[in-house]
């Protein structure tokens, strides 16, 4: 790594702007001392090689720092999602299989005594005021930690543990090595024509493998640099893009909503296009064509789509960035779903019928991969890996079908998760292909369906929506989509709230309001 960075050590490597929009600026010179030292520091307290290592903290450059040093010493970062709740935390702190914790300053008393109850030591850092900062004055005091030699192999070290964003039981831990990382950070940086006089940013938190692999990992590998924001901000989101002259941004469907519902300005994007700003990356969430649509149109900025999870590293798969635009525009709208692409080098991916056998063009099964690109599996927790990994497939869960282009490219589809499908009347009926109708409704802001209990069919249609217009009724809502999909799979019901329940990665959270329907059980209704 240091003889790669040799010639420009000076370079700026990770911009950050805080919560007040303060910037600040870390070299590559900077940054790996300071890994190193940190690396060191970790040593002290008794981390080696193999050891885990939990990271409570947030956007900041002091959770790429605890990262990197980690990787460096061969051990494995745990990060934890500081906006979960108490019992999830205290849960993974439990069951992890760490003994060290770096935080940040903002949750080392909140987590105190859960860390002390697990027997954890804690190391509080704290990079912001280098003048007043014991922990700075702790990495003063110790040596750089050397650079693995190259008989030091670290390419199968567990590197990366993240647990999964599920809403019922027990959360499962993704177990990620490094060559996971390498392998789908390379590809990453080949598919988007990431290099080292190339700047991305990161808008996402960092607690989850994009806003880690595509915006940290990704151009640091290349020598590239990033800006890192502390939260995403509508308002500063397109004037950080033209004064950091940014070339690509990571994103999820709902910050593409959230630009357009503040009809965020985009002034001077037109001139960075021309040597800055090429495409935004968009992925980890159900991105409608009716949204990229409208996103496209408002702002003239390709959106290039993808698709991935936690258990492949990150992405598996992207829309060409190559594309002319009527031919890119055939992939986002032509067949109900926006594509996700076509598979990188890094793995394969297919369709399967749920008898394992391979599903034709146009069929819907499910979405599987293999490749580097696929974790290890889930930490102890051979029943779950029994399942997930199936046939020699990693099985995703999502339900998807794919296209052949006149190159005979697979170009894949995904129509939801397969635990989401609503099975009404023993028919399965796809939650996106709903959302496209729900969310291209006058007067809706944003919308998704929910399949709700029946005791005529087993479930129901229903709408949660936030409107757009507060003239919208529930009638206009549902009048529209019976105009659009069959009686079958058009809502019943139109349940209006302030906001859609999403993960902190932007993902829907539908069986979490199933229970807003509950009234509607024993409902009979009639086209």
């Amino acid at each position: 790594m240091a003889s790669q960075y040799a010639a420009n050590l000076e370079k700026p490597w990770l911009i950050y702007h805080d919560e007040h929009g303060q910037r600040s600026v870390w070299s590559y010179a900077v940054f790996i001392d300071t890994t190193q030292r940190l690396a060191q520091l970790l040593t002290t307290h008794g981390v080696q090689r193999g050891h885990r290592v939990v990271i409570a903290s947030h956007n900041h450059p002091d959770t790429i720092l605890a990262y990197m040093a980690c990787w460096l010493l061969g051990a494995c970062a745990v990060p934890l999602n500081m906006t979960e709740d108490h019992q999830r935390l205290r849960y993974i702190l439990g069951a992890c299989g760490a003994t060290t914790a770096l935080c940040r300053p903002e949750y080392a008393a909140h987590l105190a005594d859960d860390l002390q109850l697990s027997g954890y030591q804690t190391i509080v850092m704290d990079t912001d005021d280098a003048a007043r900062s014991t922990f700075y004055d702790a990495l003063r005091h110790q040596a750089p930690y050397p650079f693995p030699t190259p008989e030091f192999d670290q390419r199968w070290d567990e590197c990366l543990m993240v647990y999964t964003s599920g809403t019922t039981g027990h959360p499962k831990a993704v177990v990620l090595i490094q060559q996971n990382l390498f392998a789908d950070g390379e590809a990453i940086a080949a598919w988007h024509g990431i290099t080292a006089d190339q700047r991305m940013m990161c808008v996402l938190p960092v607690h989850h493998v994009n806003g880690t692999i595509v915006t940290h990992v990704t151009p640091f590998l290349v020598g590239g640099s990033v800006v890192l924001h502390r939260k995403f901000s509508a308002r500063r989101f397109f004037p950080s893009i033209v004064a950091e002259d940014v070339n690509v941004v990571s994103v999820v469907p709902t910050l593409l909503a959230m630009l357009l519902e503040t009809d965020a300005s985009a002034d001077g994007i037109d001139a960075v296009q021309a040597g800055g700003l090429r495409h935004i990356i968009c992925g980890a969430g159900p991105l409608t064509c009716e949204l990229a649509e409208r996103f496209e149109h408002r702002y003239h900025i390709p959106i290039i789509h993808g698709y991935g999870l936690s258990e492949t590293t990150c992405y598996s798969c992207f829309v060409p960035v190559d594309l002319a635009h009527e031919e890119h525009r055939h992939w986002m709208q032509d067949y109900g779903f926006p594509s996700i692409g076509v598979s990188i080098p890094a793995n394969e991916m297919a369709i399967l019928r749920s008898d394992g056998s391979p599903a034709e063009v146009g069929e819907r099964g499910e979405i599987v991969i293999r490749g580097a690109t696929v974790m290890t599996g889930y930490d102890r927790n051979p029943e779950a890996n029994a399942t997930a990994f199936a046939g020699d497939w990693f099985h995703s869960g999502d339900e998807g079908f794919y296209v052949l282009d006149n190159v005979g490219r697979a170009f894949y589809f995904i129509t939801g998760r397969l635990k989401e499908l609503i099975i009404r009347g023993g028919v399965n009926l796809a939650p996106l292909e709903i959302d496209e109708v729900i969310n291209r409704a006058p007067g809706v802001g944003a919308g998704i369906c929910v399949g709700f209990e029946h005791t005529l069919y087993g479930e129901e249609v229903g709408a949660l929506v936030v409107r757009s217009s507060s003239q919208v009724t529930e009638e206009d809502v549902l009048s529209y989509c019976r105009a659009h999909l069959p009686f079958s799979k058009s809502p019943k019901v139109v349940v209006f709230t302030d906001a859609l329940p999403v993960t902190s990665t932007g993902k829907y959270q539908r069986n979490r309001v199933k229970h807003l329907f509950a009234e509607w059980k024993d409902a009979r209704f009639h086209p």
